[in-house]
């Protein structure tokens, strides 16, 4: 392996343990320590960089990048999303009732505003982390006995295990925010932080809306990624 890679390798595994926006040595530094040259050392660092592990300031070095979930356009559950990012996924559960629809969650679940649907609302953790503000909506008559089951995980494995419903297609809205008061306390974020809340109705075979949630991210740890094609004439 040549001694960039190696080296390359070796700094990814000590960054991995170090808190974002921590500084690295100096390159003269780390090249004393490794054993190699400095230009071994401004290769390496360029490679991290261009993974987006570590970023560079002009004049001040290198630091720890701060880990960021790069989203598809696939539909996947969050548990989904941090299993395939190698990053833990869990839950506390905020809010789980039963509550009247209302006139915006009936229009979007194609129910009457008086018909009972299953509310609940999640902190989503990455490694123990905050990530997600989730706020979810089902109809009652679909779920039966859902409020009685573990919450903690995956809702889209929980529906289609034990409720036979499958989410195939997602019509799904996107808009930066900024957070306040609770929701910022429960994201660790300051007051006025930067936000993404994502507003999605989910559907089954038959294209009936199933899930109505409401997901507010975290903008420095989460961003959507996806490809767009120039149609032709």
């Amino acid at each position: 392996m040549p001694k960039h890679e190696w080296l390359r390798e070796r700094l990814r595994a000590e960054v991995a343990e170090l808190s974002p926006r921590t500084a690295l040595p100096t390159e003269r530094e780390l090249a004393v320590q490794h054993g190699v040259s400095r230009a071994t050392v401004r290769q390496a660092l360029r490679a991290l960089e261009e993974s987006g592990a570590v970023y560079r300031v002009q004049g001040a070095g290198t630091f720890v990048a701060d880990t960021t979930i790069s989203k598809s356009l696939s539909l996947t559950s969050f548990s989904e999303d941090m299993d395939a990012r190698g990053l833990r996924p869990g839950s506390r559960v905020l809010v789980a009732d039963e509550v009247p629809a209302g006139s915006a969650v009936a229009e979007d679940l194609q129910l009457s505003p008086d018909e009972p649907v299953v509310r609940l609302v999640r902190l989503r953790l990455a490694d123990n982390a905050p990530m997600c503000l989730e706020t979810v909506y089902f109809p009652s008559g679909r779920v039966p006995g859902l409020l009685g089951a573990d919450l903690t995980g995956s809702l889209y494995a929980l529906l289609e295990e034990e409720h036979g419903v499958r989410l195939v297609l997602a019509d799904q809205v996107v808009k930066a925010v900024t957070v306040d008061g609770a929701d910022a306390a429960l994201l660790a974020l300051a007051p006025g932080s930067p936000a993404l809340r994502i507003h999605r109705i989910g559907r089954d075979e038959r294209g009936r809306p199933v899930e109505r949630t409401t997901s507010v991210y975290r903008a420095d740890h989460y961003d959507i990624a996806f490809t767009i094609r120039r149609e032709t004439s």
